[in-house]
């Protein structure tokens, strides 16, 4: 079981788709103007694409991520689907080539004619093809990617048509700081008064440390900042620097192979203080290995976020939910039944599924036409739940991704299975639940 639980934590690193009755529209954002009213909707079906790596290095990612969500899509239609209409995804291979994947993210919209991209792949193509929909008006629903043009404080008009749902390096960045000043007592945070910041300069480390200045603007924390290079094989000056300013925690902005420079630095300069750092760092194996050479110790612990959680009863339910939609996708498709079952990119896919069929079925509660103008209103209005996660929200045009996470740290013994694994620190909580226990 606890290699079971390891697994699953595992997967919150997850780093890097005619018009039917009801009321017409109430379009409260009148400066939305998508280049038509609707597409991609008919009497039968909804039509969605995505362009995603299927072949060549990234395969390993692309394949089970499509079909998570292929997974949830199947789960909804067989129930009934939107008004009898089946979700159908249309996929083309961009191998991972954000100029291939802006010629076929323009075929879907101007060709396919597709009503939403859903479950859009890879810092690439994200990149590369968000103010083309933004400009067409074409909503976007869950990016595989953390990069920080996805990051939007109060969107309005056609800005306002990307909806993030996996973190977002300025938003994680927000949640770091708090999570790193909040009460140690009570488990929410770290407990530091005295805050030292080491950030690469490559675009992580970058979107992290904007984060961190940004949720300083109302924290108002002693902050202490070094940005190094993340090639640099030492970080020993940016790191005494902290060390000799008295920095009692370290936000560490910043991947995996520097992070492993920077706990090894800390090592040998012997700084010992606790270290908070992105969910994409939240490998057991990576961890463990500092373990064992010295680099985290029980007075220099690294904590990690993480935005799914499976080890409550909620997001047990929520797991049993995926694996039971997954296996019967797998084996309506030749495949064992079992294959995507701890399968990490095969639950994000399966996430973005899910947050488009939240959408629909948002969409027909309230009566409304499957019109552009509709759904976006009704994605502003509706809190989203994220299987085996917390939750989400667009309200106001913020486009900040999930800032609900969890934190976590390695275990500083081996367990049963003889492997390190990820130990739950604190549960999934709103980054505004994290800032009230900072005062």
């Amino acid at each position: 079981m606890k290699k079971f639980l390891s697994l699953l934590l595992a997967a919150a690193m997850l780093c890097t788709l005619l018009v039917g009755c009801g009321s017409k529209s109430d379009d409260s954002n009148g400066d939305y103007k998508p280049f038509v009213e609707v597409q991609g909707v008919s009497d039968d079906t909804i039509l969605v694409g995505n362009t995603a790596a299927t072949t060549g290095a990234y395969a390993t990612v692309g394949v089970p991520f499509n079909a998570g969500m292929e997974a949830a899509f199947k789960a909804y239609n067989d129930a009934g689907g939107f008004q009898g209409k089946s979700i159908v995804l249309k996929h083309y291979d961009d191998g991972f080539d954000g100029a291939q994947g802006m010629t076929y993210t323009k075929q879907l919209v101007e060709t396919d004619k597709v009503f939403a991209i859903v479950g859009h792949f890879g810092t690439n193509t994200v990149g590369a093809t968000l103010d083309y929909l933004k400009e067409k008006g074409v909503p976007m629903v869950y990016a595989a990617t953390g990069i920080d043009d996805l990051y939007q404080e109060g969107a309005k008009g056609n800005d306002a048509v990307i909806y993030s749902v996996q973190p977002i390096y300025s938003a994680e960045g927000r949640v770091l700081l708090a999570r790193a000043v909040a009460h140690k007592a009570d488990g929410m945070g770290l407990g530091g008064t005295k805050v030292g910041v080491i950030a690469t300069t490559d675009d992580a480390g970058a979107g992290l440390l904007a984060g961190v200045k940004r949720e300083n603007e109302d924290l108002k924390a002693q902050l202490t900042v070094q940005e190094v290079e993340a090639s640099a094989t030492d970080f020993s000056a940016a790191v005494n620097v902290l060390k000799n300013a008295g920095c009692d925690v370290v936000i560490a902005c910043m991947n995996q192979n520097p992070l492993a420079t920077l706990m090894n630095t800390m090592r040998d300069v012997n700084y010992n203080v606790n270290v908070v750092t992105s969910y994409v760092n939240a490998s057991a194996t990576t961890l463990g290995a500092f373990v064992d050479s010295g680099a985290i110790t029980d007075s220099r612990m690294v904590y990690c976020t993480a935005w799914l959680d499976v080890t409550t009863e909620a997001g047990m339910a929520d797991y049993t939910t995926f694996y039971t939609a997954m296996s019967a996708w797998e084996l309506a498709n030749g495949e064992s039944g079992s294959t995507y079952a701890l399968n990490s990119y095969a639950m994000a896919g399966y996430i973005a599924g899910s947050i488009f069929v939240q959408a629909l079925q948002a969409v027909d509660k309230a009566g409304l036409e499957l019109n552009y103008a509709n759904f976006a209103k009704i994605m502003e209005e509706t809190e989203f739940s994220i299987p085996m996660g917390g939750t989400i929200s667009y309200a106001g045009g913020d486009r900040l991704g999930v800032t609900a996470l969890a934190l976590n740290c390695v275990s500083l013994s081996k367990n049963d299975a003889g492997v390190y694994a990820l130990t739950p620190v604190s549960p999934i909580m709103s980054l505004a639940d994290v800032v009230a226990a900072t005062k």
